[in-house]
């Protein structure tokens, strides 16, 4: 197998001409150049110079190598370009995961700063619920996921990263007598029924229950519902009331009213639940700061 680095040495000589002028130029003695020659005309099973005057010149077998270094240098230096852009977090690829209003509110924007300060970088992009993205974090899978969070938990291979506290406030009837309150007790829902709107029970019901618990009940679901949307539309018609986050409230059905909670305030924690091994990269920095920044003003 010809050594790569004796190819670049064939190639300095022929390109200045002599063994002495090489040396030189690389910083080698004209014994050392003349070693790696010999080494590597024994490698190539062929003489790769003949001596001209006081300089050399190369052989076909000599001129053929000397061809073949001069693209390895060239695909050499290109592999440590990409690999310092890569490395600098310029190029790559980022697999990241949102659950739905995050996905509505936060991750498109800074999606946007993300794409125009590191072009270079490939995005995979998709929905995906909050309690099963760790996991996939923990197994390799994902790179950074837009999460909630309710528990305790630590983890070596993955960061949680706060993003944003996000309130729930209450969908009402207009007609409901609660409804000419500025604030509400937590407490004055006790008796109401009340319209579900996870889907699948996790960690944002987890918070609604955690709350009501410490107002001293538990909540009576009369109904579940996909999304945050449709359960305003099931509180407009006076099926119930419904505890909606603030980044999840969008444009409010024109049939309800919606009001500020307290003692407890119930707030799901937002975060970015991100793999160690990417934490550092600038194009990660960026999408968390991107992430922090484009989080809406509880109204």
């Amino acid at each position: 197998m010809l050594d790569v680095r004796r190819l670049q040495v064939l190639r300095a000589v022929i390109s200045s001409g002599s063994i002495s002028a090489a040396a030189r130029n690389l910083g080698y003695t004209p014994s050392a150049i003349s070693q790696q020659l010999a080494a590597l005309e024994r490698e190539a099973g062929a003489a790769l110079l003949e001596r001209v005057g006081r300089g050399v010149r190369p052989t076909p077998a000599g001129a053929l190598l000397s061809q073949h270094a001069e693209v390895l240098a060239t695909q050499l230096s290109k592999a440590e370009a990409e690999l310092a852009d890569l490395k600098a977090g310029r190029t790559g690829r980022l697999v990241i995961r949102y659950f739905a209003t995050a996905g509505a509110a936060l991750v498109p924007p800074a999606v946007a700063r993300l794409r125009r300060e590191f072009p270079g970088v490939r995005l995979d992009l998709k929905l995906l619920e909050p309690h099963d993205s760790v996991p996939l974090i923990e197994a390799g899978e994902l790179d950074v996921s837009v999460i909630v969070w309710a528990r305790e938990w630590r983890s070596k291979t993955v960061d949680l990263v706060p993003l944003l506290d996000d309130p729930y406030r209450v969908a009402l009837p207009r007609a409901h007598p609660l409804a000419r309150k500025r604030v509400l007790e937590l407490a004055d829902l006790a008796e109401e029924p009340w319209v579900g709107n996870e889907g699948v029970p996790g960690p944002c019901r987890e918070v609604i229950m955690a709350a009501c618990g410490a107002a001293g009940f538990a909540p009576n679901f009369v109904m579940e519902c996909e999304d945050y949307q449709t359960a305003q539309g099931f509180v407009a018609a006076g099926l119930g009331v419904s505890l909606v986050p603030v980044l999840g409230l969008g444009s409010p059905h024109p049939g309800v009213v919606i009001k500020r909670l307290r003692n407890p305030e119930p707030v799901r924690h937002i975060h970015a639940a991100v793999a160690a091994r990417v934490r550092d990269q600038p194009a990660v920095e960026c999408l968390l700061e991107s992430l922090r920044s484009a989080a809406p003003v509880a109204a």
